[in-house]
């Protein structure tokens, strides 16, 4: 390349047809823009000698060092496609990505450590059912892939046996990713800490069972108390297999039902149904004297309690809150705390009910809506305003009857507007807040100016009406399962 000419001299003539890439020909001339304005070509490759040419769809010239050999065209139909599958994968890039995830966690080999604990266990679970009745039939092998995956996901954790269970009836209903997913789930948001290393997280919960068992039945409490039965030995294969394994089949449906709704208080409750109806009278402690006969009493339940209909209707009705169960939580932890130190098993909150997860981790695409209207305080002014907002201006029969009263001589001033319209020309600038008034007594014929389902958030907050803030009420419950 020529040097310029303030440094070495003047600059020797370029040869016809070189690329020049000095400051003088790259210095915008007088008459550059009329030469734009003439010109058509568009490109520096046809002002520099190169007026027939040939270029790639990746805007090189042909021939040139960068341009590619001949390639073979791409129909048009399979553009279109990669551009469709771009689109969607841009805009459910989770999803994507998930799927990759999927793929790597379903192919990689697994810690043999656990997998041999996984096969143990596959005809261990619901052997007479048609899905997993053969050895190395597809139920299992869907069963061992969705566990495999899981131990692969979530390595800290690895396997517990209760989780087998709770993956087989998932894969009853499901495909066996969205069955892992589903598991995912249960182990996180529902039930997290419960296949912990030390079942710290079970524990807890069954300390919790067992103080709300007193407000229950307090015979059953009493009885329990009195033989010194820890709530491990009847409550762990409850809760951490929700019931898969104690209850007929028609119930576990309709229990896991309402447990996917509204979170592990439904769990709380069947627990506390059962113990109450097996342990709950003086006639039936009669049977059961000792631990053992206790035991067996709680392992060999009345099939009159665990029927469906019954079993629905006694948890709906009964009165045991999230509040409650969040309340006793705190209070058993505290004690944990003071007799035992810090838990080792640091597990995420619990969430009751998928409502409380769809809120907690809302999409990270939401679908747009529209933008609520600005609110804006009472004093403030309205923006691009210098001052308050004015009052309204007066009607051309206001205006009328002022004339007719001043010349009568009863007015002096012209009339202001009554303190109604003024307070309503004042909302249409500045819309009233969605703060309850001071005076309760008032409260129905305050403004209401939110959506139906913003009025119901806000009564979920008031304690006057509402002592705990539930997924479901008693009436929706009742209207929902039964």
């Amino acid at each position: 390349m020529a040097k310029s000419r303030g440094e070495n001299g003047p600059r020797a003539p370029a040869a016809e047809g070189s690329l020049s890439g000095t400051r003088e020909s790259l210095a915008p001339g007088p008459d550059a823009a009329a030469a734009d304005e003439l010109s058509s070509l568009g490109s520096d490759s046809e002002a520099n000698g190169f007026a027939e040419r040939r270029i790639d769809k990746f805007g090189f010239i042909v021939g040139s060092q960068g341009a590619e050999g001949a390639l073979e065209e791409v129909p048009l139909e399979v553009l279109r496609q990669r551009e469709s599958k771009w689109l969607d994968m841009l805009n459910n890039w989770d999803k994507w990505m998930a799927k990759k995830h999927k793929k790597e966690l379903d192919m990689s080999p697994g810690d043999p450590k656990w997998l041999d604990v996984i096969e143990r266990d596959l005809h261990r679970q619901f052997p007479f059912h048609e899905m997993f009745v053969s050895r190395g039939g597809h139920g299992q092998q869907d069963l061992f892939r969705v566990l495999k995956a899981y131990t692969l996901y979530r390595p800290e954790e690895g396997y517990c046996q209760a989780q087998a269970p709770i993956a087989a009836v998932l894969l009853m209903h499901m495909p066996a990713e969205q069955a892992f997913w589903c598991l995912v789930q249960i182990c996180e948001k529902y039930l997290p800490g419960y296949y912990s290393e030390k079942l710290e997280a079970i524990q807890l919960d069954g300390e919790i069972l067992f103080s709300l068992l007193q407000k229950v039945s307090p015979v059953a409490h009493k009885h329990l108390s009195r033989q010194k039965i820890d709530p491990l030995l009847y409550m762990t294969e409850w809760f951490m297999c929700a019931f898969a394994r104690t209850l007929p089949w028609s119930s576990v449906l309709r229990v896991w039902d309402m447990f996917f709704c509204e979170g592990v208080k439904i769990i709380f409750r069947v627990g506390l149904v059962l113990l109450k109806h097996a342990l709950g009278s003086p006639e039936k402690l009669k049977a059961c004297q000792g631990q053992y006969e206790t035991i067996e009493q709680l392992r060999s339940l009345s099939p009159k309690i665990m029927q469906e209909a019954f079993l629905v209707q006694e948890v709906v009705e009964l009165p045991v809150t999230e509040r409650q169960i969040e309340r006793e939580h705190l209070i058993q932890l505290r004690r944990w705390q003071e007799t035992r130190g810090e838990l080792q098993c640091c597990s995420p909150p619990r969430l009751h009910g998928a409502k409380a997860i769809l809120e907690a981790e809302p999409g990270p695409r939401p679908t747009l809506q529209p933008s609520p209207s600005i609110r804006l305080p009472p004093d403030a002014p309205l923006p691009g305003s210098k001052g308050k907002p004015k009052p309204p201006k007066q009607s051309q029969k206001e205006k009328e009857q002022w004339k007719q009263a001043k010349a009568s001589g009863q007015l002096d001033k012209p009339p202001i507007p009554s303190q109604a319209k003024v307070a309503a020309a004042a909302g249409d600038a500045c819309p009233p807040q969605d703060v309850p008034p001071k005076d309760p007594a008032h409260q129905d014929s305050a403004p209401q100016d939110s959506a139906p389902q913003d009025s119901a958030h806000h009564h979920s907050q008031d304690s006057a009406h509402h002592h705990s803030q539930e997924s479901l009420t008693s009436q929706e419950s009742e209207d929902t399962y039964l």
